[in-house]
């Protein structure tokens, strides 16, 4: 097959298609209107998140087979509609599932110890003990909305730790031995922490609002290490601001579509945003959870197996 590469990503994955005796062609600076009007001549693609792939794009896709997202979710793909026109979707959610229990984990221990605050503090000069008294995972109710491949890779991190894990997910059945499903009113009357490792669906996008957050019978912690537009960043601050959420761990923001960078200018930086970045009880990474060493080998590797698989 004639496969197109259209972002970078690791080696292997052009080094095993050839041995497997596919034809690689990289184009990563093109438009998307310049890609449509060679697609045509493609069996398949390899796409992280470049563009949108839509009606028109797979309407001149006249003899593709296949789409690989190097990456979980395919929410920059019209799946109903390559669906229709028989094109396989192919995603990786396996490559970096293991990358995205160890960030979230990571972000509750820091923001429970006051790891980023007290070290700017100590290379500061400022040696805070007090101020910076953390407190124990152990003992809490951990919870996960969504348990698919990240929730329960999530799940499996805090094996070593004394907490009950809870999840809510639309599927049923979906708990093991790592946690339990139940509904969302125990879900919500019970946990101390919540998890989001969703895809982005109708269903999912604003999903933490004002309105969700309002249901819960306790104080809690947020970590969003799945999708930015999950979460109402206004509603978010709101919650930090009276105490309904104590915290948040934040590695996507519904603001990265946008062209990021100048949010970070006066003029631009919307007052939400301006508030997460002063917080002391607010850890942001940049969309990095899944971004390991280690995963970019296993997204590529996993794309290869799957493709091998159904080709």
């Amino acid at each position: 097959m004639k496969i197109l590469h259209l972002d970078t990503n690791h080696p292997l994955l052009l080094q095993q298609l050839r041995e497997l005796g596919h034809v690689n062609d990289e184009n990563y600076k093109a438009s998307k209107t310049e890609i449509e009007s060679c697609i045509e001549n493609y069996d398949g693609i390899i796409i992280r998140s470049r563009f949108t792939i839509d009606r028109d794009f797979l309407d001149k896709a006249k003899q593709l087979k296949f789409i690989g997202r190097v990456g979980a979710g395919l929410e920059n793909i019209d799946v109903a509609y390559a669906t229709q026109k028989g094109i396989q979707l192919i995603s990786a959610p396996e490559g970096n599932r293991n990358a995205v229990g160890e960030h979230t984990l990571g972000m509750l221990l820091s923001l429970f110890n006051h790891l980023n605050k007290a070290n700017k503090e100590v290379k500061n000069g400022q040696w805070l003990r007090e101020e910076n008294r953390g407190i124990e995972l152990d003992g809490k109710t951990v919870g996960i909305i969504g348990y698919g491949n990240m929730g329960k890779a999530f799940a499996k991190k805090l094996r070593g730790f004394d907490v009950d894990v809870l999840c809510y997910d639309i599927k049923e059945g979906v708990g093991d031995t790592n946690c339990r499903q139940v509904s969302l009113s125990e879900f919500q009357k019970k946990v101390d922490i919540v998890s989001l490792h969703t895809p982005q669906t109708d269903l999912t996008v604003n999903m933490i609002n004002t309105s969700f957050i309002n249901q819960f019978h306790k104080p809690f912690w947020l970590f969003n290490t799945a999708r930015g537009k999950s979460v109402v960043t206004s509603d978010l601050v709101t919650a930090l601001q009276e105490g309904n959420i104590l915290g948040a761990g934040l590695d996507v923001l519904e603001y990265e579509k946008k062209s990021f960078e100048n949010l970070f200018e006066s003029d631009e930086m919307p007052d939400a945003f301006r508030y997460l970045i002063a917080a002391d009880n607010v850890l942001l990474s940049p969309h990095v959870a899944g971004w390991t060493v280690e995963s970019k080998e296993k997204l590529a590797q996993t794309i290869v197996a799957k493709i091998k698989e159904k080709f």
